[in-house]
């Protein structure tokens, strides 16, 4: 294992020796400072988990189902009175099926 000198030590001696040889120990002097880089990133613990805020979420953290089934129910009447008009039962039960299979859907839509 590597020294528990602080990384900034480490660089500043990398790049006076780096000087000291001159340039053509460039590539020698790139890998070592690339792999005290790694071993230093390597050694720190895993950062817990992010837990998603709600703006990431989407909707302020909020679940619209409930406002979407209470509108559904006025938007109903006229629908269920159009359909039972022109097609009888058979319009009413089609108008209250794609009402429902709407809320359905946005029910069980993906979220982010």
């Amino acid at each position: 294992m590597t020294s528990p000198r602080p990384p900034r030590e480490d660089l500043a001696a990398a790049m006076a020796a780096r000087r000291e040889l001159g340039p053509d120990y460039d590539e020698a002097f790139i890998e070592a400072v690339a792999d005290r880089i790694r071993e230093t990133l390597d050694a720190r613990p895993a950062p817990p988990p992010r837990r998603r805020t709600a703006a990431e979420r989407g909707h302020g953290g909020r679940d619209h189902s409930l406002a979407m089934a209470v509108l559904s129910l006025p938007a109903a009447i006229p629908l269920s009175a159009i359909a039972a008009g022109n097609a009888g039962v058979t319009g009413l039960f089609l108008a209250f099926a794609g009402i429902v299979l709407v809320n359905v859907t946005y029910t069980f839509r993906p979220r982010r």
